[in-house]
């Protein structure tokens, strides 16, 4: 096993490119059986891959976001399903990791964990968002809540499901946030993940059936469907590591087309295609390097949130339109399933659903630009 001196200095895309072979054959199998890429997670925990983004003063890897980005974008050309799964728990490492350096936040603790126990976060935060969802009530010592949560992503090999509920009293609501240790007794996984694309993410629903969460484990409170500062810090982190899988998907989509239209080359129409085809993967890779120079460069808040979420539309938008005309430049070829670009037409569908999604964002960025509150 790598030691954490030795991921320290791990070159985290050359490491994905090493690990992508063995994962890229075993895509096709979890995807037409509906199984989490159990293996692959085992692999990326044996090399640490869950503390890349720990910095290194905590025992992690010490990645950088850019780098971070890099081996996502590298494992979504291999498996799509890993690298998504994966960047669900490395944005929340990425978050914990700037909070602690930039504000000296208490995460310490959980850094340090995730580093010397390789622990998978799992996060229901894309389904709850501003609102939230599920029940807490007061009881001695801290809450019981019970809530079902959905998309939660690497549920079935993870350690801490990173969510929260709505306490109601007197009419005032609450929205707690907390974590919860998936092998609680009174938290169940649900084999409920059968979809289009992605299948091999787990991100099945999981249900809190009267959970205790006590007092001191509730690590932020807000309003529900207000903007919070730490939503404008997730968006502006989470949303490269994201569409970074999305980017590299793309790739291997256009890579795949080519191989396949090889003998059709002199074909003036599959010139045009193939000239379409990389108009809309360079306005992908465009997109994600602007967002990429967000999460370096800029502060958290409205004006950086906005420009994180145009480039998560842009990005997921060209990513798809790129796999799409992928299939046409494949031609008949690309309709098996054995060529991979059917399962990539599918798996990149994905990109679409995570918030902001575009019509939301739309709606966002136009408040924003006409100085409305953005949460009217």
């Amino acid at each position: 096993m790598t030691t954490a001196t030795q991921a320290a200095g791990t070159q985290w895309a050359e490491l994905a490119a090493r690990l992508g072979p063995r994962f890229a054959e075993r895509a096709a199998r979890h995807d037409e059986q509906d199984a989490f890429v159990a293996e692959n997670y085992r692999e990326l925990r044996e090399h640490r891959v869950f503390s890349a983004g720990v910095p290194g003063e905590l025992g992690g890897g010490d990645a950088t976001h850019r780098e971070l980005c890099r081996m996502l974008r590298t494992l979504g050309g291999f498996c799509p399903s890993t690298a998504l799964a994966l960047s669900m728990h490395t944005h929340q490492v990425a978050v914990a990791a700037w909070r602690w350096r930039q504000e000296r936040a208490p995460v310490d603790g959980l850094l340090r964990r995730i580093a010397g126990e390789q622990l998978v976060l799992v996060t229901s935060g894309g389904s709850d968002w501003l609102p939230s969802s599920g029940r807490a009530e007061r009881v001695e010592g801290g809450y019981r809540v019970t809530a079902r949560k959905v998309f939660a992503s690497g549920s079935p090999a993870g350690s801490l499901l990173l969510t929260s509920a709505i306490l109601d009293e007197n009419g005032e609501r609450t929205v707690l946030h907390f974590p919860v240790a998936l092998s609680d007794a009174c938290v169940r996984v649900l084999d409920t993940w059968r979809t289009l694309g992605m299948r091999g993410t787990g991100s099945n629903d999981v249900a809190l059936e009267s959970v205790f969460v006590p007092e001191s484990a509730v690590a932020g409170r807000r309003k529900p469907g207000v903007w919070h500062p730490l939503f404008h810090l997730t968006a502006q982190l989470a949303v490269p590591l994201i569409y970074a899988v999305y980017v590299g998907l793309a790739e291997a989509a256009r890579a795949t087309a080519l191989a396949l239209a090889a003998r059709r080359r002199e074909d003036e129409a599959v010139a045009l295609l193939v000239g379409e085809m990389d108009n809309e993967l360079a306005t992908a890779r465009l997109a994600l390097e602007h967002l990429m120079d967000l999460a370096a460069d800029r502060p958290p808040g409205p004006a950086t949130t906005n420009e994180a979420l145009i480039g998560r539309t842009l990005a997921g938008r060209s990513a798809a339109r790129t796999v799409e005309k992928a299939m046409e430049v494949a031609g008949g070829a690309g309709f098996y399933r054995a060529a991979g670009l059917e399962r990539m037409f599918r798996d990149v569908q994905a990109a679409r659903y995570h918030p902001l999604q575009e019509k939301a964002q739309l709606r966002f960025s136009g408040r924003y630009a006409l100085g409305l509150d953005l949460d009217g």
